[in-house]
């Protein structure tokens, strides 16, 4: 009778210390520490259960993944329940992502518009509702909804493009002129538009005086924007362009506003024959990884690294400041009207990155180790 209740009392404490495990289990399915999963249930407490919505434009671009990965590991950090979500590119898409963060109650909204002027209808709802809204990177536009707005310094970004160009075609000391094309963003997105201004506020007295020559004549805004950053209307314009402009002479600079521009311009160039001697100077923007590979290979020229760990930190801590009740830090009070106000921001600087520097600002720093760029494809 003794081993039996013995054998009954083993055998409920070995069903006590499985069921422990699997609690354990549990908890580490979601977290690869249990000790910072339970530090962060203790962290949601404290923040009262308030829940963020994050929508971001597309998974297509690797820098929207790392944007959208950084938002949400950073707020979780601070106990928030974070609800990412993408909308690839699609508008209708994001707007009933937006309703249905809104229907949830969620406590903020940290928007990326792929159509900074198309969510005025959902963006007023949150209004309506008391949601906070804060626009992340592409200004959220016709809309008083909007009550921060973080980003880099968009016309800073073209004016660091224009003067990569011209420091590196010594422009200020030619004494023959150097052909140029123009590949620009969405004109959906008002980040665009300013990275134009900047562009051309340096490069513009260089068309005038006949030292840049650009034999499309395309140089507005409006002649060279391409829409939702497309890598294959890119690739087509300059396969249009040397085609019809570049026959009998070699385009010497592709003024590109994206890395994905980039590529696209590196295909049509190799479509059209052009070798390592008559390479022409391609900009771009956001350092991805094959375009950091690109440019160790000579394949393009330089890109704007913008740290967007840097840029998700400082909209956090305004997500933060909102749900908390206090001030966010803001650095510019003048730029951004987006039709119906002027949206108190906070700017990253950005960094202009070629071969002479793309180690110590990316590699050095450890946004990329060498062996992400080298299995870049």
């Amino acid at each position: 009778m003794k081993k039996r209740l013995l054998s009954v009392l083993l055998i409920g404490a070995m069903a006590l210390s499985l069921v422990a495990c699997g609690g354990n289990n549990s908890s580490s399915s979601s977290s690869s520490d249990g000790n910072e999963a339970a530090a962060g249930d203790e962290k949601k407490v404290e923040s009262n259960g308030k829940k963020v919505g994050v929508a971001m434009p597309t998974q297509s671009s690797e820098r929207w993944i790392k944007d959208g990965d950084n938002m949400k590991k950073q707020l979780e950090a601070l106990g928030y329940e974070v609800d990412l979500q993408y909308a690839e590119d699609d508008i209708p898409t994001q707007q009933s992502q937006l309703e249905t963060m809104i229907a949830q109650g969620v406590n903020c909204l940290v928007v990326a518009a792929i159509d900074s002027g198309a969510l005025v209808n959902v963006l007023d709802q949150a209004k309506q509702a008391n949601i906070p809204v804060i626009a992340y990177d592409r200004l959220l536009m016709d809309t008083d909804a909007v009550s921060y707005y973080a980003s880099f310094d968009n016309e800073g970004v073209g004016r660091k493009i224009g003067e990569y160009i011209e420091t590196k075609a010594d422009l200020a000391n030619a004494s023959e002129p150097q052909t140029i094309e123009f590949f620009m963003g969405s004109p959906d997105d008002n980040n665009a538009v300013l990275l134009h201004k900047g562009v051309m506020s340096v490069l513009q007295k260089y068309l005038d005086d006949g030292k840049l020559v650009c034999k499309s004549g395309r140089t507005s805004f409006e002649d060279t924007c391409i829409l939702r950053w497309s890598q294959e209307t890119a690739q087509q314009n300059c396969e249009n362009y040397l085609t019809g402009f570049y026959a009998d002479e070699d385009l010497d600079i592709a003024c590109s506003a994206f890395d994905g521009f980039a590529y696209g311009i590196k295909a049509a160039l190799e479509g059209a024959g052009y070798t390592a001697d008559n390479w022409p100077l391609i900009t771009g923007q956001d350092a991805e990884v094959m375009a950091v590979k690109n440019i160790v290979e000579g394949k393009q020229t330089q890109t704007i690294f913008k740290d967007t760990s840097l840029l998700a930190e400082k909209c956090v801590t305004m997500v933060q400041a909102v749900l908390e009740g206090s001030e966010p830090e803001i650095n510019d009070t003048e730029t951004y009207d987006n039709n119906k106000l002027v949206v108190p921001s906070y700017l990253c600087e950005p960094v202009s990155l070629d071969k002479d520097n793309y180690k110590e600002l990316v590699i050095d720093s450890g946004y990329y180790t060498e062996d992400d760029i080298n299995s870049a494809n």
